[in-house]
């Protein structure tokens, strides 16, 4: 099978921070979202863009501490947003399309992992519906806004993409694992990168998936300290206790690399991993990009159910 998953020697690796691949990069002018834009890595991704001279968007369910976060950052605005309610993505979208602004850049960066059995919306499992529906809604709703700019857009995945859909039982209806419920979600995110870059890159819109690497944040607030201590991540004291894990600006470099790095020009649809274009997963070998979530078949599934659970498909539209 043929793949675009090779490395192209970006020049950058596990260790790279958003100050170096931002390097030389002037973002003047430009219009960036960045979901989940105020905690944890999105935090930090919402700092590296305002610092390299682009206006930020920042929507928030918590507009009130979103605005703590990012009260001391010139550039930066908020704005409400609820992925979880399709309505309060409908009204964003709504907002930002008539303020008449480009989306030169969109990173879908929010997100739940490991939540206990949450239902969200007319029953959907919350991971899946915020982690994947809420960004699928959000794009298709803000692509004038994206095809203007040119835009490229951003989904945070995760390793766990392995766990791949569970095509007889998405929302988890016969039996929750959350982490199965999490691996499906970011799985997901890979598909809609990819096949978003199908429909997308003949009006000049690049789509890409990312794995940031293993970071603490608060992304982990529904593990037990005890799981995190069994998985080797933290020590009894709290304290980090895996070397191979990175800080909060080394993990948001990727997503910030995917963003804006003109060694991705003409290229979309890819799933990257410590600043570099990754490889296919291999048995045995830590990282790389599991075939299953990189399959054109699988993409396009998973965009005709997402459209028919959300009701939104710009490209629908288009073609009425």
């Amino acid at each position: 099978m043929t793949t675009h998953q090779r490395g192209i020697g970006s020049g950058f690796g596990a260790r790279s921070t958003v100050d170096d691949v931002l390097d030389g990069i002037d973002l003047s002018g430009r219009t960036a979202i960045v979901t989940g834009g105020y905690s944890g890595l999105g935090l930090e991704t919402t700092r590296a863009l305002a610092s390299a001279g682009a206006r930020v968007v920042v929507p928030a369910r918590r507009r009130s501490v979103a605005e703590e976060a990012v009260g001391g950052i010139d550039g930066v605005e908020t704005e409400i947003l609820d992925l979880a309610d399709l309505e309060s993505v409908r009204g964003f979208a709504e907002r930002f399309l008539a303020s008449g602004r480009t989306a030169d850049i969109v990173i879908n960066s929010a997100g739940i992992m490991a939540c206990p059995e949450t239902r969200v919306g007319p029953g959907w499992e919350a991971q899946f519906a915020t982690n994947h529906l809420g960004h699928f809604a959000l794009v298709n709703r803000l692509w004038p806004a994206i095809v203007r700019g040119g835009g490229r857009v951003v989904a945070v995945s995760s390793s766990a993409h392995g766990a791949g859909m569970r095509w007889d039982d998405v929302q988890f209806e016969r039996g929750y694992d959350r982490l199965l419920a999490y691996g499906q979600a970011k799985a997901a995110n890979v598909l809609f990168a990819v096949w978003l870059d199908v429909l997308g890159r003949d009006v000049g819109v690049r789509a890409f998936s990312v794995h940031p690497g293993s970071i603490l944040t608060p992304l982990q607030r529904h593990l037990t300290k005890a799981e995190m201590v069994g998985a080797g991540w933290i020590d009894e004291d709290g304290i980090g206790a895996d070397p191979t894990f990175k800080s909060p600006a080394q993990g948001a470099a990727t997503q910030v690399w995917a963003a804006v790095s003109p060694r991705l020009e003409g290229m979309g649809g890819v799933y990257c991993e410590d600043c570099e274009v990754a490889g296919p997963a291999v048995g045995g070998v830590e990282g790389g990009v599991h075939a299953h979530a990189t399959d054109l078949g699988e993409a396009e599934r998973l965009w005709a159910l997402s459209a028919g659970l959300t009701g939104v498909d710009a490209f629908a539209a288009a073609a009425r």
